[in-house]
């Protein structure tokens, strides 16, 4: 089916080429009593360079997808993102529910342990979101995600190596405003939403929401008779916006997550040996015998005031506070027996501060500003190796302090030909503590609150202090070839911070106190995006060619009778490709979205440590590029008319990904083949707006899907332990929403 599936969405791709070359994904627009015109890029409104700017005019390649399109194809989370956007891979990370794992044409980052960093940053709101902990964030409350994809290093900064995500929420009424919402579905789920606005007086306004998710496991532990997959977040938001004057807006928002979901233990691929070593015949059950207590907690608070000095000057800043706490189980083994048990608790807090000044005339318009970062993560945890008979406890910490300053300005040349010249400066400094040590007997270690005893055997303890300097230049030319065609030609350049590993072993890999190096990103993309056919098309299409340098890359593999670590700058790579996506109204009643992906990726270099020469070798004709499908689409047919007296729409869409790497060593057990995922959503809005009726059907085919894994197979020392974890199955729902 697979097969056929790739072909249909290249049969449309090309099809698309022929009528303008490409596509693009717009905002979508809500159902109306008489069906309309499709939102063209030149409606769609983004902040993609930092200040609104129409889609069609931004030299960056931009997925922008709105809160009606979000709610019309049943988007629950920002997960949903991964099917609708070329070359992404947005998933929760493994034994988690809230912890967010992006990668985008290739780049990103799958590790989520203290004083790691993502590769594809996280903005809410402009703030960045330094820690993937707690970032799998439910959609409610929203006025759009965007996605830009390749290094956004010149306007947003340190580790956007891949993109950047900025999940924007909406503004508050003018008007008094309360909407209620309840979704009932498949495993027992109940989401409660509650938003809404009040007006108090004509310069301040309060609001806020609050969410309730809860849904049963899709298996369980059968061992514990816990459930396992299940899903226990609470979430809220409060935010006060105060206008004073015709020219100055305030707003204090305040955000908090708390996710008590059961950990995810994963699911055992291969058999061991023992009580509960098999392999389970419900891809979502597990045997784990460490727990099934799971906690995680984000919150933040930020200040956000902008003054409109003149009609060509606007100064804005932005303050921000964040911080979360994890307490966590991973049970590698998913068995009863505490053969590779990992407790863990992570604590992360970060203070920002940016000022921007805007200006826009007649011929230029741009942005330059200044940017501050002061954060720590801390966080310990226990290898428990019960075959062994001790544990190794692995704690510690990295400061950050981070400054920078950027522009980026936009000159028209002539009244068609644009030059968009961007630049950022930043310094880092790094300060990481790690402390690794084994402790006798196969129980907690005192880092964790085991019982207190002295370490028998001290393999890493220091504290060292690094300084990361870049500069990031961005170069884009445009050109208007009509009013509605714009092609444009870029060069932009990204990096990611270096800095040290938290699990770094002196014994074995002595080099692991000094540290890692920055990785960083150079690409080059030429881009076509407009309207055609009386606006009935909406395009935006890309090729793109990537040098990515000095990777980071993370590995773990058996030593003995422990786990080896490795961060390593291993090398370089090189990833091409094309993406375009795309809006066609059939008919005035009948809309087309589809986007469609390409990526061919592959190391140039990959220098990897031999724990028993103790030297580096080259080994890129042995590994791959993680999280790089060579193939991505989505296709979508949204039916709009009348029923009942008020509107509905229907849509079906299927999204497909083709085979990839879990890890940079491909592994026929762990490796995902392709897949395609079918769903199904229906809306139906009464003629006052005020009831809104959902029904969503996801994975409709019940397509079993892997998301992540851990590869220990050693039989003697692990047990073999090779777990996957898998993406949700087949569900259905249904939503009822009232405005007052």
């Amino acid at each position: 089916m697979n097969r056929y599936v790739k072909t249909a969405l290249l049969a449309g791709a090309a099809l698309s080429a022929l009528s303008t070359a490409a596509m693009a994904q717009t905002s979508g627009v809500p159902a109306s009593a008489t069906p309309q015109v499709t939102t063209s890029l030149d409606d769609v409104v983004v902040t993609a360079r930092r200040r609104d700017e129409q889609l069609k005019d931004v030299p960056i390649s931009v997925t922008a997808l709105g809160a009606e399109r979000l709610e019309e194809t049943g988007a629950s989370d920002i997960t949903a993102l991964q099917q609708q956007t070329p070359n992404a891979t947005v998933q929760v990370a493994r034994g988690s529910n809230s912890t967010l794992i992006s990668f985008i044409r290739g780049v990103g980052q799958q590790d989520p342990l203290w004083g790691f960093e993502p590769g594809v940053g996280l903005y809410i709101d402009d703030v960045y979101v330094a820690r993937p902990q707690g970032a799998v964030l439910d959609i409610f409350d929203i006025q759009r995600i965007e996605v830009l994809r390749g290094p956004q290093g010149s306007l947003y900064g340190r580790n956007t190596v891949g993109g950047a995500i900025k999940y924007v929420t909406a503004h508050l009424s003018d008007e008094p405003e309360l909407t209620l919402r309840g979704t009932y579905g498949s495993y027992n789920q109940m989401d409660l939403l509650a938003t809404g606005s009040l007006p108090l007086g004509d310069t301040l306004r309060v609001g806020g929401a609050i969410a309730s998710y809860n849904r049963d496991g899709f298996g369980s532990n059968l061992n514990t008779g816990a459930e396992a997959y299940n899903k226990d977040v609470l979430a809220g938001r409060l935010s006060v916006e105060f206008q004073p004057t015709d020219n100055s807006f305030f707003r204090l928002a305040y955000d908090r997550t708390e996710d008590n979901s059961n950990p995810r233990h994963g699911h055992r691929e291969v058999a061991g040996t023992g009580v509960g070593a098999g392999v389970p015949t419900n891809v979502y059950d597990t045997y784990a015998g460490i727990g099934d207590k799971n906690s995680v907690i984000t919150e933040g608070v930020s200040l956000t005031g902008e003054f409109h000095i003149s009609d060509v000057l606007t100064f804005k800043s932005i303050s921000a506070y964040r911080s979360g706490e994890t307490d966590t189980v991973i049970d590698f083994d998913n068995t009863p027996a505490p053969t590779l048990d990992i407790p863990a608790i992570y604590g992360d807090h970060q203070f920002t501060q940016e000022f921007q000044l805007q200006f826009e005339d007649d011929r230029i318009q741009g942005v330059v500003g200044a940017y501050y970062l002061n954060a720590k993560a801390s966080g310990a945890f226990d290898t428990i190796l019960g075959n062994f008979g001790f544990v190794i406890g692995t704690g510690g910490f990295v400061e950050t302090e981070s400054f920078s300053l950027f522009s980026d300005v936009n000159a028209d040349l002539t009244d068609r030909m644009h030059l968009s010249i961007g630049l950022r400066y930043t310094q880092d400094t790094k300060t990481g503590d790690v402390f690794r040590a084994n402790y006798a007997t196969a129980t907690r270690s005192p880092l964790l609150g085991g019982t207190p005893r002295a370490p028998t055997l001290l393999r890493t303890d220091y504290t060292n202090t690094r300084d990361f300097t870049d500069l990031s230049p961005r170069f884009a030319l445009s050109y208007d070839f009509s009013d509605r065609i714009t092609g444009y030609a870029s060069f932009s350049t990204g990096f990611k911070s270096g800095g040290f590993d938290m699990r770094g072993d002196a014994i074995l890999t002595p080099d692991t106190v000094n540290g890692y190096n920055p990785e960083t990103v150079d690409a080059y993309e030429l881009g076509l995006k407009g309207s055609a056919f009386d606006r009935r098309l909406s395009f935006s299409s890309s090729v793109f060619y990537n040098k990515y340098q000095d990777q980071q890359v993370t590995t773990q593999v058996p030593a003995g009778a422990g786990i080896a670590s490795f961060v390593d700058n291993v090398g370089s790579s090189t990833i091409s490709g094309a993406e375009f996506e795309g809006s066609l109204r059939i008919v005035d009643s009948l809309t087309a979205n589809f986007a469609l992906g390409y990526l061919n990726a592959e190391f140039n270099e990959f220098q990897r440590y031999n724990l028993t020469t103790r030297t580096y070798e080259n080994i890129a004709s042995q590994v791959v590029l993680q999280n790089a499908p060579k193939y991505t689409g989505y296709f979508g047919l949204t039916w709009r008319g009348q029923m009942a007296g008020g509107d509905i729409a229907v849509t079906p869409s299927i999204s497909y990904r083709d085979d990839y790497s879990m890890f940079e060593f491909p592994n026929p057990t762990l490796d995902q083949k392709a897949y395609s995922l079918v769903d199904l959503s229906v809306v139906w809005t009464a003629p006052n707006d005020k009831l809104t009726l959902g029904v969503y059907g996801k994975n409709l085919t019940d397509e079993v899907y892997r998301i992540g894994g851990y590869n220990f197979p050693g039989a003697a020392v692990f047990n073999n332990s090779v777990i996957g974890y898998y993406g949700p199955p087949r569900t259905v729902s249904a939503m009822l929403q009232v405005k007052f």
